[in-house]
């Protein structure tokens, strides 16, 4: 973890953080989709930052420290699976919720396999997101506050 990344998490703490300022990363190449679903999120109270792209998607994971990703299944550039795998070596603590909009069973189980949190399939209903993320971050492993630890 960097520093700036541990200064953020030491500072915040667990116990400060509220439901209605969950930290979201959400991850699609649909630059509509990913648009509007930020813009519902936000209004919803969620701190939402957006990446269109694998390696936006990695940069910001490797910058900052999120509660919860919503990561898309397929882009083009590196297939939700790819960027699920890395992120999780990056932050095993981070619960991540795919979506997929293709349907593919075999993909959504090798996600769930390798730690992701839940799928949902697009489009989904709003609530039910909702639900997931915050069943998501009740449920995510408490972040270390102590350096000592």
């Amino acid at each position: 973890m960097t520093e700036e990344k541990q200064d953020r998490v030491s500072d915040e703490g667990t116990d400060s953080r509220k439901n209605d300022r969950i930290r979201l990363l959400l991850v699609d190449d649909e630059v509509a989709y990913a648009d509007v679903l930020s813009n519902r999120l936000g209004k919803r109270g969620f701190e939402v930052h957006k990446a269109y792209t694998s390696p936006e998607a990695l940069l910001l994971l490797r910058t900052q420290t999120f509660d919860v990703a919503v990561l898309d299944l397929k882009m083009p550039d590196m297939d939700g699976i790819e960027v699920l795998k890395i992120a999780k070596k990056e932050d095993p603590g981070l619960q991540v919720i795919m979506l997929t909009g293709h349907g593919s069973a075999t993909a959504c189980e090798q996600g769930l396999a390798l730690g992701a949190f839940d799928y949902l399939m697009k489009p989904c209903e709003l609530d039910t997101l909702v639900e997931k993320i915050h069943e998501a971050f009740e449920q995510r492993p408490a972040a270390q506050t102590d350096p000592d630890a």
